[in-house]
């Protein structure tokens, strides 16, 4: 499975389909539409993400969504788009008690929550435990 990646400017999680000289060829998980990623656009795997503890650390963003998934059964979260600010927060505290409410702002809430939801969607949220699997791999070598 190719990963899954963020593209800065652009909404939604977008599957990577090949290089070119520029840059690379993605494709957007839920409308299927292709388009490329020049060179200048900041992309992000979703394995290559994460979330700030209080106590200094990190948690992976895949953990986290696997987080999400377990507590929703793996059906769909709560819609940040018509959720409060507290709402959110009290529901993230619910999935990862422990996250640093200093610097994981409300808009870092709604996007995870988004590509939570994204992928759940598409029915992509296997491709959680092989994004953990690509990065456990990783830290091996």
């Amino acid at each position: 499975m190719n990963e899954i990646l963020s593209i800065s400017g652009y909404s939604g999680l977008f599957k990577l389909i090949s290089s070119t000289k520029n840059g690379i060829i993605v494709e957007d998980i839920e409308t299927k539409k292709r388009l490329p990623a020049f060179t200048t656009s900041k992309v992000s795997s979703l394995r290559d993400i994460a979330i700030f503890k209080e106590d200094g650390e990190e948690v992976s963003l895949i953990e986290v969504l696997k987080n999400i998934s377990n507590k929703e059964n793996a059906k769909a979260a709560v819609d940040p788009k018509k959720a409060d600010n507290e709402t959110l927060k009290a529901y993230f505290a619910e999935v990862l008690p422990n996250y640093d409410r200093e610097r994981v702002y409300v808009s870092h809430i709604k996007k995870v929550l988004t590509w939570y939801n994204q992928l759940q969607r598409c029915n992509m949220l296997d491709v959680l435990d092989e994004q953990e699997d690509e990065a456990t791999a990783d830290e091996k070598e």
